[in-house]
């Protein structure tokens, strides 16, 4: 069994985050699967809605993403410090948090969810639809929190392949429930809402019911009581993941309004096939981060400072190289996934093979910047990792998506996020340098 404290080849490496690379691919293929039956099932209307409402309920449940690479990075980092009681504490507490903010937020969500489509620029039709599958989605919230979660500490148990089983059995669940609610019972975009929560319950309880179970795993459930100090280190550490969530979804809402404006419900549409593919792409960048992260905690707990050089050398190789494969692999496929969405309207679907090429760049660069956040996340430096994704996926995104079009019509949108990419790869590598001496990697 590969452990956190080895020494990490890059065949080891690669196997130990395998197991959730994939776990991410199938966490994004929750929402492209919703969209796919939609589009093809319900309508262009519904499937638009989807897309609007989704940044949304994106933002609410990436408090879980924050809970669970912050937390992580810190029981992580108690473990090489080999403090293993007080890591399990604080796995305790994190959990019991994400519990109470998951209800929380579901409450409010529920509620203010008329208010955010009327926000965002609902019209009568696809308000009803945002409506519905949000309010539905809510319910299922604090489960997805818990899956968000349990994703980072699984890896950190050391069990990342129970976590692949967790998010396949998750993945495939959902599938098969949106083809029968869907295709079967016709209970068009509220099936795809509860197909999707469905999957999220399972996702976010069984990992709940392994560690109820297993007193002998790497962390484990123990008693804890209420440490602010340890909680908002946690919170403060995984902002940059909520900030990426937060932004993203901003950026999302933005390119929205700017493509109603430049090109009406088509432009909407396109764009929503684009995210859905990207989903699954970035989730490959994602999950290796993911599951790197706990390995640079432990070892910079340990202070091993020759292990956190070969982890950042090997891990921008990696993500370089798969970020110029991703990109080939847009352009190749760029027509096949538009025929499979959107084949029902050839202008649409010339819009997106069009628009998807354009936006294949970006993936370029786009593996590097994000591992650089989350490599400082993992360094416990949520304060570098916050500038860097913010920078990244708001500022220099929403500076593009304002100015290019005016320039260069609807083809500017497209290109915003990949002139992001290079201005966040100049802030990472301008970061990686500058702190080089405190944490001694090159």
């Amino acid at each position: 069994m590969i452990q956190l404290s080895d020494h990490f080849t890059y065949k080891k490496l690669l196997s130990f985050c395998f197991p959730t690379i994939i776990m991410m691919i199938f966490t994004s293929i929750y929402g492209v699967v919703d969209g796919l039956f939609v589009s093809n099932y319900v309508g262009k209307t519904p499937f638009a809605a989807i897309n609007l409402i989704m940044p949304f309920i994106m933002v609410l449940g990436g408090f879980g993403f924050m809970i669970g690479t912050g937390g992580s990075a810190l029981v992580a980092k108690t473990l090489g410090e080999n403090k293993q009681e007080k890591a399990n504490r604080y796995f305790s507490m994190l959990i019991a948090f994400t519990v109470l903010l998951g209800i929380s937020i579901s409450v409010f969500g529920f509620l203010f969810l008329p208010y955010v489509a009327d926000l965002l620029g609902a019209d009568a039709a696809m308000k009803e639809y945002c409506i519905t599958y949000g309010q539905i989605m809510m319910v299922f919230n604090t489960a997805y929190m818990l899956q968000n979660v349990f994703q980072s500490f699984l890896i950190t148990a050391e069990k990342p392949k129970l976590g692949l089983f967790v998010i396949l059995a998750s993945g495939v669940s959902n599938m098969v429930l949106d083809a029968f609610f869907i295709a079967v019972l016709d209970m068009g975009i509220a099936g795809a809402a509860l197909a999707t929560g469905i999957g999220e319950c399972i996702g976010g309880i069984l990992p709940l019911i392994y560690f109820l179970i297993r007193k002998d795993s790497r962390i484990a459930f123990s008693k804890w009581h209420w440490d602010f100090k340890a909680l908002w280190k946690a919170c403060s550490n995984g902002a940059s993941e909520l900030m990426t969530s937060i932004s993203s979804s901003l950026v999302a809402m933005l390119y929205n309004a700017q493509l109603l404006h430049y090109a009406g419900e088509n432009g909407i549409a396109a764009y929503g096939v684009l995210m859905y593919v990207q989903f699954i792409f970035i989730a490959v960048f994602i999950g290796y981060s993911i599951g790197a992260a706990p390995i640079i905690s432990y070892h910079y707990g340990a202070e091993n400072f020759n292990e956190l050089k070969n982890m950042l050398n090997k891990s921008i190789r990696l993500t370089g190289l798969g970020g110029i494969a991703m990109m080939a692999l847009g352009f190749i496929l760029a027509g096949s996934i538009a025929q499979i969405f959107v084949g029902y309207d050839k202008v649409l679907c010339d819009i997106t093979v069009k628009a998807f090429h354009i936006y294949s760049f970006h993936f370029i660069l786009a593996g590097i910047n994000i591992f650089s956040s989350s490599f400082f996340t993992a360094l416990n430096n949520g304060a570098v990792s916050a500038v860097i994704s913010f920078l990244r996926s708001c500022v220099f995104q929403l500076l593009s998506i304002f100015i290019l079009p005016l320039y260069f019509d609807i083809e500017g949108i497209w290109w915003a996020v990949s002139v992001a990419e290079v201005f966040a790869f100049l802030i990472s590598c301008a970061f990686l340098y500058h702190k080089r001496c405190d944490y001694h990697y090159f």
